[in-house]
């Protein structure tokens, strides 16, 4: 035995409490009730925020607060393809064996180092913190460690690593690039049409946070009033738009929470404008929104349709939906009924109508700025169950217009199934019908594409993905 006494051993650390950071908790919570109720982050998002605001404690959850809050739960969504492959590269395991909470606090770390311009000591130090109080202290060794590891290079080595090059698979390589499926990649690469260049840009537009843009209802609001408001600016198309620059909150805006003005996409505004917009032959008194809910177009049609003196029906299908078409519609100049009733089922009379917009349910693909979980909650067969349903209320929308009436089939996606494939099915089923061209009704946007028909992109009209078909029957 040795005759050398033993070392004192070191004391042992006091345990420290995690320090709980407001705004990272709140980001968390709001990722996993998007993983877990498939809630929308923007149906989420904003009562987590207000009552983080009301919140009188000690740390006052501030304007900047809630502008990174909402940064780190957008961010992390849109690119949650993207950091799932950086972390699967840095973990032993694969991801589906990783827990989910623990996923969603390495994604929400990935992001502050590999998106935003956080510090690097700062990113792990503030994640490992938060993975503490929301895991424990065993959970946040492990996502120290992943962290760590991820912190050794910036985002475009990532992709270096983990992308396939773009001569091997170009549609993987844009996929794990740009943080989309890969059939997303592929529908949407076939609907713009042209070359890698155009197609990079539209992901990457998927990607950016969209402006605020606001609608002043006709006759109850002006673009005027609403560009008094700070960093407030004119749309970009649409008459009515205003774009709030620095986000701000639109419930703050006296005419949006009087309901004289709303939130609408400029998009969204557009497809009504060239419905309103588009030549019929005869009289122009009844108007139909076939699919009204949750009232955007139905209150921007409803105020169009009174300046005219013509009468405006909204119809939604599921109650509840029906009555946020009520509550948009609430104040307009002109008269008009809201009913619930099924569009495939209509109680309506054929042909009882001179104006009719059919704004179908779809995937959603061309709305992923605003709401980018869909991209991954999304399959290829999800258009066969929307397939039927989309041809049956284009088709009723047609057997409700009269002779020289005209039908505007819309919908938030740019997927051919659901655009120019269920037109053209439909235009065989009623040869007595012409398809119009939307585009000079629209005289003032550029980049309509080959016609008739209309497709908006976010890469080049800074608008949701929106397409638009205006049908006339001749007979």
């Amino acid at each position: 035995m040795s005759d050398q006494p033993r070392r004192p051993r070191r004391p042992a650390k006091p345990y420290r409490r995690p320090k709980k950071d407001p705004v990272r908790i709140l980001a968390f919570e709001a990722l996993r009730a998007v993983d877990e109720r498939d809630a929308y982050a923007n149906l989420v998002l904003p009562p987590l925020l207000r009552k983080a605001r009301e919140n009188e404690g000690p740390e006052k959850f501030d304007a900047r607060d809630a502008a990174l809050a909402t940064e780190l739960v957008y961010g992390t969504l849109r690119r949650q393809g993207t950091y799932d492959a950086v972390i699967a590269a840095c973990v032993d395991r694969p991801l589906r064996e990783v827990d989910p909470p623990v996923l969603d606090v390495l994604s929400l770390g990935a992001h502050q180092l590999l998106g935003t311009r956080i510090p690097t000591h700062a990113a792990v130090s503030a994640t490992v913190e938060l993975a503490r109080v929301v895991l424990g202290d065993g959970r946040a060794k492990f996502v120290n460690a992943v962290l760590r590891k991820i912190a050794q290079d910036d985002l475009d080595g990532w992709l270096e690593r983990v992308a396939p090059p773009y001569d091997e698979d170009p549609e993987d390589h844009l996929a794990v690039a740009h943080s989309h499926p890969r059939w997303v990649v592929s529908a949407l690469w076939d609907s713009l049409g042209g070359g890698r260049a155009g197609v990079e840009e539209l992901l990457r537009a998927d990607n950016e946070r969209p402006e605020v843009t606001l609608v002043a209802r006709p006759g109850r609001a002006t673009p005027d009033e609403l560009l008094a408001e700070e960093a407030a600016v004119p749309g970009r198309w649409s008459p009515y738009a205003v774009r709030l620059t620095e986000g701000g909150e639109p419930g703050a805006v006296p005419a949006v929470a009087e309901g004289r003005a709303g939130v609408q996409d400029e998009g969204s505004q557009l497809v009504a404008l060239a419905l309103a917009a588009a030549p019929v032959e005869g009289p122009d008194r009844r108007w139909l929104d076939a699919c009204a809910g949750p009232g955007g177009k139905a209150a921007l049609l409803g105020a169009l349709a009174a300046e005219r003196g013509a009468v405006l029906l909204a119809s939604e299908k599921q109650p509840h939906r029906a009555g946020l078409v009520a509550k948009a519609l609430a104040g307009n100049p002109g008269p008009y009924q809201v009913v619930a009733a099924d569009g495939t089922r209509p109680p309506w009379r054929p042909g009882s109508f001179d104006r009719v917009l059919v704004d179908v349910p779809c995937t959603g693909l061309g709305a992923l700025r605003r709401r980018p979980e869909a991209r991954w909650r999304r399959r290829p067969e999800d258009l066969d169950g929307f397939a039927p349903l989309q041809r049956g209320l284009l088709r009723t929308a047609l057997e409700s217009v009269r002779v020289g009436g005209v039908v505007g089939y819309a919908t938030c996606s740019p997927h051919l199934a659901e655009t120019r494939a269920v037109v053209a099915d439909l235009l065989k089923q009623f040869p007595d019908t012409e398809l119009l061209d939307a585009r000079p009704l629209l005289p003032d946007v550029p980049d309509l594409g080959e016609g008739p028909d209309i497709q908006l992109w976010p890469h080049l009209h800074g608008t949701d993905a929106m397409y638009l078909a205006l049908l006339r029957r001749t007979a």
